[in-house]
Formats: C-alpha cells, sequence, structure tokens
C-alpha cells in the first residue's frame, strides 16, 4: 500500500461536558497537528498517490474553517464534545468529500483509505482512518 501525508495546523477553543473530562468541561484551547494520510495499493500513471500541492491546499482549506473558533458556538456542533477524536472524524469526513467532488483532482479516484490523527502534544493524539 502507498501512502502520502500532509500536515497543517488548527487552533480552537471549546469546552466538553462530562465528568470525565474533569477541569476540560471549562472553555480552554488547543493547537492542533494534523496529518491527513492518504493510500492507495497502486500509483497513479504519474506516480503518484495524490497530487501533494492539492492534498496539503484542500486541508488547509478545511482546517481554515475551523481554525480560530470557539466550536462551542458553532451550531454543527451543539450538543457535541467536540474532542480530538471527534474533530478527527469530521476533518476526514470533509477531505472524504473534497475527494469524491474532485477537489484532489482526478487521480485521487485511485485512492482507497484516509487516516486523520490529531496530535494535542508530543505525547497525546488521536484518529480515525476508513475507506473514502
Amino acid at each position: 500500500m502507498y501512502s502520502l501525508n500532509v500536515r497543517d495546523h488548527f487552533m480552537v477553543a471549546h469546552s466538553f461536558r462530562g465528568e470525565a473530562f474533569g477541569p476540560a468541561r471549562n472553555l480552554h484551547g488547543a493547537t492542533y497537528v494534523v496529518d491527513a494520510t492518504f493510500r492507495r495499493p497502486e500509483l497513479d500513471p504519474d506516480g503518484l498517490v495524490v497530487d501533494i500541492g492539492l492534498a496539503s491546499a484542500q486541508l488547509k482549506v478545511v482546517l481554515d474553517d475551523l481554525n480560530y473558533r470557539n466550536l462551542d458556538d458553532e451550531p454543527e456542533f451543539t450538543g457535541k464534545n467536540t474532542t480530538t477524536e471527534f474533530l478527527a472524524r469530521e476533518i476526514f469526513e470533509r477531505l472524504k468529500r473534497a475527494i469524491h467532488t474532485g477537489e484532489l483532482g482526478e487521480g485521487a479516484g485511485g485512492l482507497t483509505t484516509l487516516r486523520v490523527t490529531l496530535k494535542e502534544s508530543h505525547v497525546a493524539w488521536g484518529g480515525y482512518e476508513g475507506p473514502v
């Protein structure tokens, strides 16, 4: 399986509901480093997994929509704990849509899986992986 990874980052504010979150129930900030890993069994005719420039640009577009936001104020996240794992799935779904709408180019049609990893720090991260 071939893979290509692109990386970016974004910053948010949010709070969580539930005793499990302790002090994180209060409004706090988070800065995430995001890795998006695109995979396919065979390279496209140009020898690529996906165009690295388009993949980088699309990840930036997806993250710009979340960057510098208080996620508690975003209607689409009402009633949800926007945990690292939750956000990894959200970014995955947005990138998956971009693949299917052609935002990553024709060659992206051969992609089979995508993994999104959010790193909260050098010792803690979460992610989501699935078929595209």
